[in-house]
């Protein structure tokens, strides 16, 4: 069986918005792909992206996920000069294609939170507005020295509470950071992003991308079912009021997960010294 991606054929060319490549196995790379444009979204990439997405999710050959964007961006945020019209939406009123789009883009952050797989956010460049949320709604955060960030909606003259932002960044950084981030919308270096912990790492863009595959890697000698799991029940526990309903939860997927055959498996390797062969069994 290779270990190629169930979309790559149909996503991977000069022509399209969104690229997907496996630069290791077990590894599917999304690279945002509007160089021009600092990949700012309009209607095709965030389709596109939803479509690669939904891909991935149903690609039991992939582990991890890196989110990263072509050329000397992470993304822009929305396209100034026009998104477009989503599909379906053309003959309704300007309020309601509206909102349509104002949801097409936000339902990108709940399915990157749904995806079995981790997700990477390799921030190279400039991530503002709806791209400073596609990285607060991955998993793990790395930049590239080159890399800034800002909450630019309220810049523009509407709220910076958008796309998931009011409630990832205070659970990210602490409420006091993130009201001043959200409030300015000032941009910050990835130096400062690292510092406050918003970012885990940040590293000169040339050795960006290779990190990013070291944390894969990382992630990648636990088991599938395990690390799916961890991710589920770690954003559930950020929407949990109570300590006891956190861990009833902990309590039944560990029960859930002990049943699965790459249990035993990690534990026969630990003992006798050797990596696990996982199945996803």
């Amino acid at each position: 069986m290779t270990d190629a991606g169930p979309a790559e054929a149909g996503v991977a060319n000069d022509t399209t918005e969104v690229m997907m490549s496996t630069p290791a196995p077990g590894v599917r790379q999304i690279t945002l792909n509007r160089p021009s444009k600092l990949n700012a979204m309009n209607v095709t990439l965030v389709q596109q992206l939803h479509t690669v997405l939904a891909a991935i999710a149903e690609d039991h050959l992939c582990r991890v996920v890196i989110l990263t964007g072509a050329g000397r961006g992470f993304c822009a945020g929305l396209d100034l000069t026009g998104y477009g019209t989503v599909a379906g939406h053309e003959e309704r009123g300007p309020i309601q294609q509206g909102f349509a789009t104002q949801q097409h883009i936000a339902a990108l952050i709940p399915r990157l939170r749904g995806l079995p797989q981790p997700v990477i956010a390799a921030v190279n460049g400039p991530a503002a507005g709806g791209g400073f949320a596609l990285v607060l709604g991955s998993d793990i955060r790395l930049a590239a020295t080159s890399a800034t960030f800002n909450a630019a909606f309220v810049r523009i003259g509407l709220s910076a509470c958008d796309i998931g932002t009011s409630w990832l960044l205070p659970r990210l950084v602490g409420a006091g950071r993130a009201h001043e981030l959200m409030l300015t919308g000032r941009i910050f270096g990835s130096e400062e992003a690292a510092r406050i912990g918003l970012v885990l790492d940040a590293v000169p863009d040339d050795v960006l991308l290779e990190r990013a595959l070291d944390e894969a890697a990382l992630v990648m000698r636990n088991s599938p079912m395990g690390v799916h799991m961890t991710k589920e029940v770690m954003w559930s526990a950020l929407e949990i009021p109570g300590q006891q309903a956190a861990m009833d939860l902990e309590n039944r997927t560990q029960i859930m997960v002990s049943q699965t055959a790459d249990h035993l498996e990690a534990m026969h390797a630990f003992l006798e010294r050797r990596p696990p062969n996982y199945l996803d069994t």
